[in-house]
């Protein structure tokens, strides 16, 4: 995975996907912008600029996720000049602290581009609860 060939929002976006699927925190962060926010589905609150997503993703990796398979779909992309919005469905199974879990989320990738990249300004997504 190259972020210096992330020509397009959903290059991005995949890459991304797979950081995060292979738990590559140096990965993850190489895409971020330079004052990128998320959701902490911890706390449900806001993690704002680098230092406090590195501690959202420490806290996570430390707590024992593993074996993530994140599977985006129904994505829609719309460009701005330099900002991009990318909407989709994120389909996500994963082990944390032993017990093995699934997750439907909507999610909102905003990103920006800058040094002739496309780079992650906000990532907001939320698990919606299955219906059983």
């Amino acid at each position: 995975m190259s972020t210096a060939t992330a020509a397009s929002p959903e290059r991005t976006v995949n890459d991304l996907f797979a950081a995060l699927d292979s738990l590559d925190v140096g990965a993850i962060e190489a895409l971020f912008d330079d004052d990128p926010q998320g959701v902490d589905e911890l706390s449900g609150g806001w993690r704002r600029g680098r230092a406090a997503l590195h501690d959202y993703l420490s806290e996570v990796t430390s707590a024992g996720l593993s074996d993530i398979r994140s599977s985006p779909s129904d994505v829609h992309t719309k460009e701005w000049g330099d900002t991009a919005l990318v909407t989709l469905v994120l389909d996500q199974t994963y082990t944390m602290g032993g017990e093995r879990q699934a997750i439907r989320a909507p999610t909102t990738i905003v990103l920006r581009r800058g040094d002739g990249r496309w780079l992650v300004a906000l990532v907001h997504t939320v698990p919606v609860a299955s219906e059983e």
